[in-house]
């Protein structure tokens, strides 16, 4: 899959996540993923369901993954975080 169909969730509210779903469908075709880390990882989740439920309801979700990334900290120590990626597809 290619990168360009991966939308980041980050802390901009659901919908403007939703609308770039959306269009990523309409453009690129088939699959797209939903990363996200940490206090995101809910938005993410609205996002794929929102989208699964209002905008594209022949759309499914083909894959979920989860895992823990460790990230280090500006004074060295490293810190779990954890992540999901959603596939969404047609």
């Amino acid at each position: 899959m290619a990168e360009n169909n991966t939308i980041y969730i980050g802390k901009k509210p659901a919908m403007n996540y939703v609308l770039a779903v959306v269009t990523q469908f309409n453009s690129a075709g088939e699959d797209v993923t939903i990363k996200a880390r940490g206090k995101s990882i809910s938005r993410a989740v609205d996002v794929a369901e929102i989208t699964r439920n209002r905008f594209l309801k022949d759309s499914v979700v083909k894959n979920i993954r989860i895992s823990t990334e460790n990230l280090k900290e500006e004074d060295g120590t490293t810190s779990n975080v954890s992540s999901i990626e959603i596939v969404l597809g047609k």
